[in-house]
């Protein structure tokens, strides 16, 4: 599958012309499934030399609307990676500690070790978006001169976006590649999908007051959405964006941009030193002579 369509490395990403749906996407919707099942096994196996090397890291983020897919696209195409080297990072309302410190500081705990695949469902990019849209939430975290709404603007949000490249090439720098992804639902297929969550009392619990309360915001969450990205997309640290209307098709995509990326590091089992070489020469006679005494 060619993805460039889907890479965005500069400031042209305009929301409003990205499309969120695919035409005939699904139309083989059974060797979609089987192309994912084949990527998700060459992740478990590029992961397990991920994980003996300790070296590099995989921070995969994760952005979208309520009902987007971020839960869903997580179970898909990580079900067989080894849950030793894979962590799951979710970012709700900051607590009061959090608050006491910089928004990077609970980021950098939840970060993956070397050698890990790690996702932050929704992620420090909420910093820049749910803020953007509710600037009244910055009232209450105690920073300088931040003490009206009229403190809070353009200035304020560029500082910020300024912060995550840095961030996000200073993570480089450290071995880490930096996947980020927004999956984009239409506000057709996000009703359609809450509507579905209603009417099916399994998953009543996936839906609250507030989720509805948030879509009268739909336009506004577009536009930070597009000014985030726009301002966040590098070269080396580039957005994906995802038509995610139809959930099949954007894990199709979305596993074959890890796939080509993962498989693109140096991996391999380590290698043993001469040393190392015999004492497992030593191991192996001990072993075999255990029974002897």
């Amino acid at each position: 599958m060619k993805t460039k369509q889907f890479r965005y490395s500069n400031n042209i990403f305009d929301i409003s012309k990205t499309p969120t749906f695919v035409e005939d996407s699904s139309k083989d919707l059974k060797k979609i499934k089987e192309q994912i099942k084949k990527n998700v096994k060459r992740i478990r196996k590029a992961q397990a030399k991920l994980y003996a090397r300790h070296e590099y890291s995989i921070l995969i983020i994760l952005q979208g609307m309520d009902s987007a897919g971020k839960d869903s696209m997580i179970k898909h195409i990580l079900s067989g990676v080894n849950p030793s080297g894979f962590n799951v990072a979710s970012f709700k309302q900051p607590t009061a500690e959090e608050l006491a410190h910089d928004y990077l500081w609970r980021i950098n705990k939840k970060l993956p070790a070397r050698g890990h695949v790690g996702i932050f469902n929704r992620s420090y990019y909420e910093d820049v978006l749910a803020t953007r849209v509710h600037p009244e939430i910055l009232l209450h975290e105690d920073l300088p001169n931040i003490h009206s709404l009229n403190d809070v603007g353009d200035k304020f949000f560029n500082k910020r976006y300024k912060d995550i490249r840095h961030f996000e090439n200073y993570l480089t720098r450290n071995g880490y590649v930096i996947l980020k992804f927004f999956l984009n639902i239409s506000k057709q297929e996000q009703k359609k999908r809450f509507m579905a969550r209603i009417d099916t009392p399994s998953k009543n619990w996936k839906l609250s007051a507030s989720d509805i309360r948030e879509r009268q915001y739909w336009n506004k969450y577009q536009a930070v959405y597009e000014k985030a990205i726009n301002s966040t997309s590098t070269k080396k640290n580039p957005w994906y964006v995802i038509p995610s209307d139809d959930k099949w098709y954007s894990r199709l995509i979305v596993s074959d941009i890890l796939t080509k990326r993962i498989e693109k590091l140096p991996l391999a089992y380590p290698t043993m030193s001469p040393n190392q070489e015999k004492e497992l020469e030593l191991a192996k006679e001990l072993l075999e002579d255990e029974g002897k005494y």
